[in-house]
């Protein structure tokens, strides 16, 4: 019960950063040209979105590799 805090905090602040990166690596991505003219809030809107689902995906994958890490030790038991 003790370790559903830290496991808490490691998730959230997982989630923060690689959603944080995720945004920063969209950057570079010119959807300008994909999308619509004038339609400004709507792309900021994608870009914020696509950020969520990229860093929340690689923030899963980090987490399971964490969690599966944390469990090796359980198989010579």
């Amino acid at each position: 019960m003790e370790d559903f805090g830290q496991i808490a905090l490691v998730s959230i602040l997982s989630h923060l950063i690689f959603i944080g990166i995720s945004w920063w690596a969209l950057q570079a991505i010119r959807l300008d040209k994909v999308l619509k003219p004038n339609h400004i809030m709507q792309a900021r809107l994608l870009y914020i979105l696509l950020a969520i689902v990229i860093g929340s995906i690689v923030s899963n994958f980090f987490l399971d590799y964490l969690q599966w890490s944390r469990q090796l030790p359980l198989i010579l038991e």
